[in-house]
């Protein structure tokens, strides 16, 4: 008989940035993935750029994975706060890395469609070079490159248009535009795809339970090449709502942060390396708003 105490050990996987949108998403999985044993670490249980608590933590748990949903994520206000965007986006996630590699934890990084300059015409492969038009979009791409530094094992996951039941995103913003205003302007020239966050942390656990463990950087989104006002008219139709919404020109809504014109991502590697299912962005936005109430 085997009576080694690690032989039946799951592995642990550790979450930073457990309360925001994805990291709650990967929450209302843990039932259904009984084989990890599941470790969510909010903002406050363990700020990323606090480097000793990091490690001290690291010491003490030994992870076997770490998902990193942790971000610095106000795209217009890191245009006033470059040194904390970066700090958190960048400098934080070289230490994660380099801890992981240490004590040979695998790291999977989230990352963004903002590290391109959004002048692209076709989406975006893994190998199309990088030229962010934000601080947070640098911030970002620095990450990206200092986790592939100190980590050359890691893997590295852009998204784009994140929406959840959780948190405050452009779906949600949306549905309460809906109920208080006669009538909604949205920017139309913007292309992208969004990504349902419950079908990225679905995506995030294929990815770690597979038989191999393939680094490198990959692209996730749901399918579908949109802008922002053809995503709120959907989200209008789904909850039959009349409330115009118009069309609007970037120059007409300005912000402190330039956004990329384009950015749909190529998920054409994601899913042939680990067999992830891409899925349908209007079927995802309709699965998010069946559910009736929206956690904050």
């Amino acid at each position: 008989m085997n009576t080694n105490p690690n032989a039946t050990k799951k592995p642990k996987v550790l979450v930073t940035g457990a309360n925001g949108q994805l990291g709650k998403e990967l929450r209302q999985l843990e039932k259904s993935w009984p084989q990890f044993d599941f470790l969510f670490l909010s903002r406050e249980d363990l700020p990323i750029h606090h480097f000793e608590l990091v490690r001290q933590f690291f010491a003490a748990e030994h992870p076997d994975y770490l998902i990193n949903c942790a971000a610095y994520t106000a795209v217009d206000k890191a245009e006033g706060e470059k040194e904390l965007a970066y700090q958190i986006n960048a400098e934080a996630v070289g230490v994660l890395a380099a801890i992981c590699r240490e004590r040979h934890c695998r790291f999977i990084h989230i990352s963004t469609d903002y590290v391109f300059d959004g002048t692209g015409q076709r989406p975006y492969t893994e190998e199309d070079a990088c030229s962010p038009q934000s601080v947070y979009g640098a911030s970002k791409y620095h990450g990206e490159q200092l986790a592939r530094q100190f980590d050359p094992d890691c893997i590295i996951i852009r998204t784009s248009w994140v929406y959840s039941s959780f948190g405050k995103n452009f779906v949600k913003t949306i549905l309460r535009l809906l109920a208080e205003k006669p009538a909604l302007s949205v920017v139309n020239d913007q292309q992208g795809s969004p990504t349902y966050a419950a079908d990225l942390a679905e995506a995030i656990l294929l990815i770690i339970s597979s038989a191999t463990w393939k680094p490198g950087i990959y692209h996730y989104s749901n399918t579908g090449n949109i802008t922002w006002h053809t995503f709120a008219l959907a989200i209008a139709q789904l909850q039959h709502s009349s409330v115009p919404i118009n069309g609007i020109s970037t120059d007409q809504y300005p912000t402190a942060a330039r956004r990329p014109a384009y950015s749909v991502l190529d998920n054409t590697k994601v899913a042939a390396a680990f067999g992830v299912p891409i899925k349908d962005w209007k079927e995802s936005l309709a699965r998010c708003l069946s559910f009736c109430t929206f956690s904050a």
